[in-house]
């Protein structure tokens, strides 16, 4: 898998990831641990995001 393409498989699981969080934080009943885990995977999407982008810039 080329950098590119596994960098827009990540932003695709970002995007995802994004939409079930809003889909969750719209219901009242939602569970708080599962959105917390959702937006810890984001974060760690977002970060791996960041760190193959700076290197391949830098390389």
């Amino acid at each position: 898998m080329s950098l590119s393409s596994h960098l827009e498989e990540l932003q695709r699981k970002h995007g995802e990831i994004e939409r079930k969080i809003d889909e969750a934080l719209a219901h009242p009943s939602s569970d708080d641990l599962e959105i917390s885990s959702l937006k810890r995977r984001k974060l760690a999407l977002k970060d791996e995001i960041e760190r193959l982008k700076t290197n391949r810039t830098t390389h």
